[in-house]
C-alpha cells in the first residue's frame, strides 16, 4: 500500500539513535553527521518504490557525501512478516549495491517511530545543526524508475542545504510502501 509522508517541519531536530549496521558495526547519529548536513533515509529491500531507484539512491548518496553530507539508510520493517527485510538480506543488498553509506537495522522500530517515518523511501535531510530542511522525494519516479534525465530533487535540495543551510521552500513528498509495523 502506498504511503506519503507529511511535509517538511523546518528546524525539527533529528532524534538520536544507535543501531547495528550490515557491516557489523554499530552507528549513532553522531557517527553519521556530515560537516555540511546529514541525510537519514528509511528504505528496505523489497519495496518496489525503493528497488526502482536504488541505483539513483546510491548515486545521490555518493554525490552528497562529496559535498560534506553524512548519509545513512535505515530499514525498520517487520522482518518476521517481511523476511526480505531481515538483517541477512540487508547485508546481501548492501554488498550487491555497494552502498557507500551504513545500512542500519531498526529491529524494534523505535527509530522509525521517533522520526515518524511513513514510507520507503522516506528522506530526512538535516542541516549541519541537525535541523530538518528537506523531507521530499528523490525524483519524480514512482514504482518504476522515471527517465534518466529527471530532476534530482533530493540531491538539489541537499546541495542547497550544504551551501546555504536552508532547504527549498517548496518540496514534493516522497511516495512509497508503508513502513511494515510489527503487530502491537
Amino acid at each position: 500500500m502506498a504511503a506519503t509522508p507529511p511535509v517538511c517541519d523546518f528546524g525539527w531536530q533529528a532524534p538520536d539513535f544507535t543501531l547495528p549496521a550490515t557491516n557489523g558495526r554499530t552507528y549513532s547519529l553522531s557517527d553519521i553527521v556530515g560537516e555540511n548536513g546529514t541525510l537519514v533515509m528509511f528504505i528496505c529491500n523489497h519495496c518496489p518504490y525503493v528497488l526502482a531507484v536504488i541505483d539513483r539512491i546510491v548515486r545521490d548518496a555518493s554525490d552528497l557525501q562529496a559535498l560534506g553530507i553524512g548519509v545513512a539508510a535505515i530499514c525498520s520493517n517487520d522482518a518476521k512478516n517481511y523476511p526480505a527485510d531481515s538483517l541477512d538480506n540487508m547485508k546481501a543488498m548492501a554488498e550487491k549495491m555497494a552502498f557507500p553509506f551504513p545500512y542500519l537495522h531498526d529491529e524494534n522500530q523505535s527509530v522509525a517511530r521517533a522520526y515518524d517515518a511513513a514510507c520507503t523511501p522516506d528522506f530526512f535531510g538535516f542541516d549541519r545543526d541537525l535541523g530538518l530542511q528537506y523531507r521530499g522525494r528523490l525524483d519524480a519516479s514512482r514504482a518504476q524508475a522515471g527517465p534518466a534525465d529527471l530532476r534530482r530533487d533530493l540531491y538539489e535540495a541537499m546541495k542547497q542545504v550544504a551551501e546555504t543551510g536552508k532547504g527549498p521552500k517548496d518540496q514534493i513528498p516522497s511516495i512509497g510502501c508503508s513502513i511494515k509495523w510489527t503487530a502491537a
